[in-house]
């Protein structure tokens, strides 16, 4: 009998499972891009921008993603991965076909909820193809998607709009999905449960949901990184959903101008972010494993006043400048954070911690992320015109990137139970 290729070769499942993460990241944020002509074509608001762009998508997504997380710790965590992205390609490619807001909000439900199939259970795959002391730098290759999908989202959605209309854009978004999810179902095989962990006469023991949510909230460190990273990801979100409408409205971008623009503020410095975190943290962890949440502290405290002076110079070299420099920090609580909540969970818990996560990001940080921000623009703009819309998102921007002092608040507050909560057995 064959070895499972997960064990094998992990590299090219780790590879395909972050390249099909990718496409989820762009099919969720190709809206970012193409706010404007959707808003002229609809005639929407910054509010109703923000319910699609973000509580459009996570409306059924936390509601299935914990039912389908609970189904991957006893079946097959690949046919889930491979089934939800087919899922969530058919509902990109029909965004570009809907002729009402109603639509579209529809459209979107349905890339939230195949996304709520497919990823919950991509977390637990890598962990049981890496030991633990390899898991930060796994889950960091994992966790490229945002940045490699920002930029492949933002960049290719706006040039392909502006030569082709927004609904190709969706169209040529879609199309990867399909490719990759019949290369994901034909190559991966299913890997051993806990290879890499001591778990003694409890391996094939499935853990109720209640054992899953009370580890999250017994342990105060899993606590406060759960709150620190959700606060920063409703502040990525909700920024990230309007970065190109701000580059377009305050500073006169074309869209693909600021399509481009945008895609590489999120894309070369917070790939670095992605990557240098997971590796610094694999070693400065096995020194002291406050190093979990102090990285991603001293990083968020620096990158609000970064985004702050973003949103509020009048330069456009400058706020290009400052956005980027935030980047490279604004996302090292990604892989720490990430890998603390594996190495705390037993493997048949790990799918249901990343989806309980993930339900918490959807809806707080992706749906009322955006939201927030578009709702603040509105109400913060001094008139209805052009140049009062590009204030409104500017003061959005900056009050919501005090989000990121908060959020690394909960991340120092981790560090004090952080080292003997990972020793306690999983």
């Amino acid at each position: 009998m064959s070895r499972p290729l997960s064990r094998t070769s992990p590299v090219l499942a780790l590879g395909l499972l972050a390249a099909i993460s990718t496409c989820g990241f762009i099919d969720r944020i190709i809206m970012n891009v193409l706010v404007q002509p959707i808003k002229a074509e609809f005639g929407l608001t910054d509010t109703q921008i923000g319910l699609v762009a973000g509580l459009a998508f996570a409306a059924l997504n936390v509601l299935l993603g914990i039912w389908v997380a609970r189904y991957a710790e006893r079946g097959r965590r690949v046919t889930l991965v491979g089934v939800g992205t087919i899922l969530w390609s058919i509902a990109t490619a029909a965004c570009g076909l809907v002729t009402s807001f109603v639509g579209l909000v529809l459209a979107r439900v349905g890339v939230g909820v195949g996304e709520a199939v497919g990823l919950p259970a991509t977390s637990s795959l890598v962990s049981d193809m890496f030991p633990p002391e390899k898991r930060g730098r796994a889950m960091a290759v994992l966790l490229l998607a945002p940045p490699v999908g920002a930029f492949l989202g933002s960049a290719g959605a706006s040039v392909v709009a502006d030569a082709y209309g927004w609904r190709a854009a969706f169209w040529l978004a879609a199309a990867p999905g399909f490719v990759l999810s019949i290369l994901f179902l034909l190559l991966v095989r299913e890997p051993q449960r806990g290879m890499f962990d001591k778990l003694g006469d409890r391996e094939d023991a499935v853990p109720p949901l209640s054992a899953v949510l009370h580890r999250i909230v017994s342990r105060r460190s899993l606590r406060n990184l759960l709150a620190g990273s959700t606060i920063a990801s409703a502040v990525g979100f909700g920024a990230n959903a309007f970065l190109a409408a701000y580059l377009l409205r305050r500073f006169g971008y074309s869209l693909s101008e600021a399509g481009v623009i945008a895609g590489l503020i999120a894309s070369v410095p917070a790939t670095t972010s992605v990557l240098g975190s997971g590796w610094l943290v694999d070693r400065l962890s096995v020194k002291d494993g406050r190093w979990y949440g102090f990285l991603p502290a001293f990083s968020l405290f620096l990158s609000a006043p970064l985004y702050i002076g973003a949103a509020m110079t009048g330069s456009a070299a400058l706020a290009i400048g400052f956005f980027a420099t935030a980047a490279i920090f604004q996302y090292t609580y990604l892989a720490p954070t990430a890998t603390v909540f594996q190495n705390m969970m037993h493997p048949r818990m790990r799918a249901s911690a990343t989806a309980v996560v993930s339900l918490v990001y959807s809806l707080v940080g992706g749906g009322l992320g955006p939201l927030i921000v578009g709702r603040l623009s509105d109400v913060m703009a001094p008139d209805s015109s052009a140049a009062g819309s590009a204030i409104g998102l500017s003061r959005a921007l900056a009050v919501v990137a005090l989000g990121y002092v908060w959020a690394g608040v909960h991340y120092l507050l981790a560090t004090r139970r952080i080292r003997a909560e990972l020793a306690l057995p999983i």
